[in-house]
């Protein structure tokens, strides 16, 4: 039986290439959108039976319990999440806030479409995945927790915060036979939410990293796949960054 996989804020952008990238390793998909219904409905259908679009907040942990319960009830279960949602920001170097101009306000609005969102859809989905003994959580980091090229404050802060998350839950809930790992991309060329960035951006990055390259949506799909097949089984509690070479752990 295919593995069926709830990727969150897949409508669009990163989210719909690692749809894709799934759809065509054999998986099921499940495509979480909040507001981009047309896209998400126009991808369900090129994929065609095996993807089934659900809107659902991904903060609001009613709507996310529905979002799993209908999934759950379309295929069967579901075998891996992937945490991707991105709520409200865009890589807009000449837009982004100096740390003089930020309210702690903005810091909650990512740690709520970052944190509070894995939570909500993580702590959702562990009771089957407990009950079976099997299951894996995928969350979207970012390289900038390491290597803040340009000062994301909020954003990045978050995503740091999603490290320490997905570590403790790697360790607790491993005893059931679930993974949980983080794959950190570089700033990738290009999404909606990097559609702004200037190209000098994207050329100082390229020009930074051994392969001269700037990360595309297909490289993190890519890994993505990797982790949700099982040939990962071994992996667990990892942050693997996908980014050319840029930072190296």
């Amino acid at each position: 039986m295919a593995k069926t996989v709830l990727v969150t804020g897949s409508g669009r952008g990163l989210g719909s290439c690692i749809v894709e990238t799934l759809s065509e390793n054999g998986f099921n998909v499940i495509i979480n959108y909040n507001k981009s219904k047309e896209k998400a409905e126009a991808l369900q259908k090129k994929i065609g039976s095996q993807a089934i679009a659900i809107q659902a907040d991904v903060t609001d942990r009613q709507a996310v319990e529905k979002m799993v319960e209908k999934g759950t009830g379309h295929f069967g279960q579901i075998d891996v999440v992937v945490n991707n949602a991105l709520v409200n920001f865009k890589f807009n170097p000449t837009t982004q806030k100096a740390f003089k101009n930020l309210t702690y306000e903005d810091y909650e609005q990512q740690l709520d479409g970052t944190l509070k969102a894995a939570f909500n859809v993580s702590q959702s989905v562990i009771p089957q995945f407990i009950e079976r003994k099997d299951g894996a959580i995928i969350n979207i980091g970012t390289n900038l927790y390491q290597n803040p090229v340009v000062p994301y404050h909020e954003y990045t802060t978050a995503k740091a915060a999603l490290i320490g998350f997905t570590r403790n839950i790697a360790a607790e809930l491993g005893q059931y036979g679930i993974r949980a790992n983080i794959v950190s991309g570089g700033l990738l060329k290009t999404t909606d939410a990097s559609a702004v960035t200037t190209p000098e951006v994207f050329e100082l990055i390229a020009d930074s990293t051994p392969l001269r390259k700037v990360t595309s949506p297909q490289d993190v799909a890519n890994m993505v796949a990797y982790l949700c097949s099982d040939a990962a089984d071994g992996i667990t509690g990892q942050n693997i960054t996908v980014d050319g070479g840029l930072t190296m752990n």
